[in-house]
């Protein structure tokens, strides 16, 4: 991106485009090789543009942090809205987008490798870590309530949230496998796994979340 062409982008964009650069940086040379200077030539922009945005290194890191949390959400979130058919879709499809691209990726397993190790020395990435661990269960509650009335389970927000830090914890451990590329197995088959595997989790009737997403 040329200088130029920046600098025709909104200001929401503006800093989205350094946050994409603050990440790049990050997943080319570590927390400590990513100088504001590198991420300045990276997005093709000044030291002094990224300073009008972003107080210090410190800042612009943590908010590339709840920016790469906020785009794993909101790819699954999008899906889920998209979906047309009632509930089962929608939570069948917020699933299955956690463990595909694009969330599925080498690069964003490494740059959550990177921040999650911070969590517990650092306060702001300790919430920061809260606060999108929050919203996820959030949407996975909202998700879930309709789907077990549908079926007759039973549906106390208790309940709810119980089934929603399980569904997270399958999520995190396929998405996290899927992303490292081992070539133990075909990650096109994780969808379907995840749906089985929720459908047992919330006894859920066979293929009532597998069918939602066949084509």
């Amino acid at each position: 991106m040329t200088r130029r062409s920046y600098q025709r982008l909104g200001e929401d964009a503006r800093r989205n485009a350094l946050l994409e650069a603050t990440l790049d940086c990050l997943a080319e040379d570590g927390m400590g090789g990513a100088s504001v200077r590198k991420i300045a030539e990276r997005a093709g922009v000044s030291a002094g543009l990224i300073r009008h945005y972003f107080s210090s290194k410190d800042e612009m890191i943590h908010e590339a942090y709840a920016y790469l949390m906020g785009q794993l959400t909101g790819a699954a979130a999008d899906s889920a809205h998209a979906a047309s058919e009632g509930a089962s879709q929608a939570l069948a499809h917020f699933i299955a987008a956690n463990v595909m691209q694009p969330n599925l990726s080498s690069r964003k397993v490494s740059l959550w490798a990177t921040f999650i190790g911070r969590v517990r020395a650092g306060a702001r990435y300790a919430e920061i870590h809260r606060d999108s661990y929050r919203e996820f269960l959030d949407l996975l509650e909202a998700l879930i309530h309709p789907v077990l009335v549908q079926h007759g389970r039973p549906a106390a927000p208790a309940a709810c949230h119980g089934h929603a830090i399980a569904l997270n914890g399958l999520i995190d451990g396929l998405w996290l496998e899927g992303s490292l590329g081992h070539g133990l197995y075909d990650p096109a088959r994780l969808p379907v796994i995840a749906l089985t595997a929720a459908e047992g989790i919330l006894r859920l009737p066979d293929g009532t979340l597998v069918r939602a997403i066949a084509p």
